[in-house]
């Protein structure tokens, strides 16, 4: 066992949210394993799923993995994010930026880092509450009646990664393109690269969720179905990375939305105000999107802002 974190440091949050205690000597893998409670097997299955950074075929793991160890695995790992990792980076990001009355970027990248946090919250509450119960009623070999189909369930997942792959994309390229140069560049470039880190864990972890978790569950819902008598069918949604958009230059109508957007209008307010449709709007909206790569109304505030298109006093902070 302390070969293997020797050979991948990055094992030691999977050795963690198992509930494998350090402190293991010499002990083999199953041994250390077995000590803690843990099914072997889908450990080692986890464990080359991080080390291949989620290449290996889902097929290749999945055969001896208990789903309801892995199930704990992922609940661990949502208190990890939620409770530990999220609030960490957090303290760093106030003692890296200027937080004072005057610096009002600073406030509003706060703001945002609040908003990415409270949607890993939300995501993965709706994991516990929604796909886990379903799932712990398919391991006590019951259909889940009061809940939508898994396939459903886990379609709602995967948007949810998305956005969330979004969201920290977003983050990163506000702190990076925006905040200004007079920062505590150290601190703030130790804070970038542990939000980076963070993705990337992140990133495994929902990749995780997608392939091999929804693999497993998929397999478990066709034998309750079986035993049940009930027809089956096939497939299993999961993740797809999500392409970045390029950049271009914003032209007068949609530097007009941002300004509109960055004072608080709806799109029906900004159509009415603009003489135009609300679908124009839209098209407007996802064109900044594009080619901005910012979605949201707080990364369009400090964009607007920074390049000049607002002045302070007409942001509602």
């Amino acid at each position: 066992m302390s070969d293997l974190i020797h050979d991948d440091y990055r094992l030691l949050q999977v050795i963690s949210r198992f509930g494998v205690s350090l402190g293991f000597g010499d002990q083999s893998i199953d041994a250390a394993c077995r000590a803690s409670g843990v099914d072997t097997p889908t450990f080692l299955a986890v464990v080359n799923f991080v080390q291949s950074e989620g290449r290996l075929s889902v097929d290749e793991l999945v055969e001896e993995v208990s789903v309801a160890e892995l199930m704990r695995y992922l609940q661990r790992s949502h208190t990890y994010f939620v409770d530990f990792r999220l609030p960490a980076i957090r303290r760093k990001l106030i003692e890296a930026i200027d937080c004072s009355a005057k610096n009002q970027i600073a406030f509003l990248i706060l703001k945002f880092y609040d908003e990415y946090a409270a949607e890993v919250q939300r995501h993965m509450a709706y994991e516990n509450e929604q796909i886990h119960t379903y799932v712990q009623q398919l391991l006590e070999g019951k259909m889940p009646t009061r809940h939508a189909a898994y396939s459903e369930l886990a379609h709602q997942h995967h948007d949810n990664h998305a956005s969330i792959s979004k969201s920290s994309n977003e983050l990163k390229s506000i702190i990076i393109k925006y905040y200004p140069s007079d920062s505590d560049t150290q601190r703030l470039a130790d804070t970038l690269l542990d939000i980076y880190i963070m993705e990337e864990d992140l990133f495994l972890h929902c990749h995780l969720e997608d392939t091999l978790f929804a693999t497993a569950v998929h397999r478990l819902e066709q034998e309750v179905k079986a035993s049940a008598g009930m027809e089956t069918s096939k497939g299993v949604i999961v993740g797809t990375k999500v392409s970045e958009p390029s950049g271009d230059e914003l032209s007068e109508r949609e530097k007009e939305v941002i300004r509109l957007v960055v004072r608080g209008l709806s799109n029906k307010e900004i159509a009415e105000k603009m003489f135009i449709s609300a679908n124009t709007v839209m098209t407007h909206r996802r064109n900044i999107a594009r080619k901005t790569q910012i979605h949201s109304p707080a990364g369009l505030t400090i964009y607007a802002i920074v390049n000049g298109l607002i002045n302070l006093e007409e942001v509602k902070l």
